[in-house]
């Protein structure tokens, strides 16, 4: 018996319920609905189910617009139709509209029920393994390409991960969904440096100015770094957002290519908003002057977007003042991974090692702790966390 994997059954008629469930007793974890308002409360309330069985003719909400809503909701749950009216228009709309993985008609044989069930949860295995896999494999791989980057360019390191932050508060605030692609486009964004001469990265971590020609190349980055992920699977959407980072709301800036205003994909004209109010402000170090200093870039932003930030994060500084981590000093043995820098790293003749707000993964703890082992480290060192 699947007792894990829970299957919602939906008839306005108590009698065919009842009848499915002595038919599937001992075999499935069965929960049923007499009608499809109930059957979304059980689905928020005990949910996700593996598979949705929803009879077509019920009054008010009808199986197919039932089974719309359950995809909207768990995209993964198998829905199934059941219909008394066998009409090739009804089938049709459920396959379109419903996304159904099987369509039965009533009086359903019980042994045929049962077998389309265990397709079904099949089904739902294949496909909840292959995400799983999927997550794991590109969250891995999201990992370690941002260990080398912290290695290769620090300075884009640590607005990575104050980067992935802003994402996360702006995709609770607006009760984002989908915010995986921002996120992994946070801490992936400056990927296209890995491109870049040696001698370029080198006096972008001086800051120093570049020649015309370097500064070309660091122009052209982010399309690089789109390049590199455009062919890995699952990333496309991250790479959309990497390639028009840089592309302004009137259609000026990289790439040259002719696209402006709403046809630059929205996750890139965020991302872009809340990449330069990191950026602008680690150098201002306050927030709401790093938002006033993008309003005053006419025609760079989505105007909506602005604002939306602005409303964001405006909400996100109250509440951060009365929750801020406090500072602990700790030797170089006690620091920890997850840990925020709260100040600058030194060596004790003055070489600077990490800058404050840099996040201390393994590999940065290792290679400080690599680095200690040559020259010694000015020590209590600072941490959040």
């Amino acid at each position: 018996m699947n007792q894990d994997l829970k299957i919602l059954l939906v008839d306005d008629e108590p009698n065919v319920l009842a009848a499915f469930q002595r038919n599937l007793r001992g075999r499935f974890a069965i929960d049923t609905a007499t009608s499809g308002a109930e059957a979304l409360a059980k689905i928020e309330r005990n949910g996700p189910y593996a598979v949705v069985v929803a009879d077509m003719q019920m009054p008010e909400m009808t199986g197919l617009d039932l089974l719309v809503q359950v995809e909207a909701r768990n995209p993964d749950t198998v829905r199934i139709m059941l219909t008394g009216n066998a009409q090739q228009k009804t089938a049709v709309d459920a396959v379109n509209r419903g996304h159904v993985f099987r369509f039965l008609n009533k009086p359903c044989p019980a042994e045929l029920l049962a077998q389309t069930l265990q397709a079904a949860i099949h089904h739902y295995q294949l496909v909840t393994a292959e995400r799983e896999l999927l997550e794991r494999t590109l969250n891995g791989t999201i990992r370690l390409l941002t260990e080398i980057l912290s290695s290769l360019y620090p300075k884009a390191f640590r607005i990575s991960q104050q980067l992935r932050q802003a994402v996360r508060e702006y995709a609770a605030f607006f009760h984002l969904k989908q915010s995986w692609d921002l996120e992994a486009a946070a801490l992936l964004f400056p990927l296209g440096y890995t491109t870049l001469p040696a001698s370029v990265l080198d006096k972008l971590s001086r800051e120093e100015p570049l020649e015309p020609r370097e500064q070309e190349l660091v122009e052209r980055a982010p399309e690089m770094g789109a390049n590199l992920l455009g062919h890995i699977p699952r990333l496309e959407s991250v790479a959309s957002i990497l390639r028009y980072q840089n592309k302004h709301y009137d259609g000026s800036g990289h790439p040259p290519e002719r696209i402006a205003g709403e046809d630059i994909p929205m996750p890139a004209r965020v991302f872009q908003v809340l990449r330069d109010m990191v950026e602008r402000e680690l150098e201002t170090g306050n927030r709401a002057q790093a938002l006033a200093l993008l309003q005053e870039r006419a025609g760079w932003y989505d105007p909506q977007v602005l604002q939306s930030a602005a409303a964001c994060f405006d909400v996100y500084l109250q509440k951060a003042a009365a929750v801020e981590t406090p500072i602990r000093s700790r030797t170089l043995d006690e620091l920890t991974v997850g840990q925020i820098l709260a100040s600058d790293v030194e060596t004790e003749d003055g070489i600077l090692v990490l800058k404050s707000g840099t996040e201390l993964t393994p590999v940065v703890l290792q290679r400080l702790r690599n680095f200690a082992a040559i020259n010694p480290i000015k020590q209590p060192i600072y941490v959040r966390g």
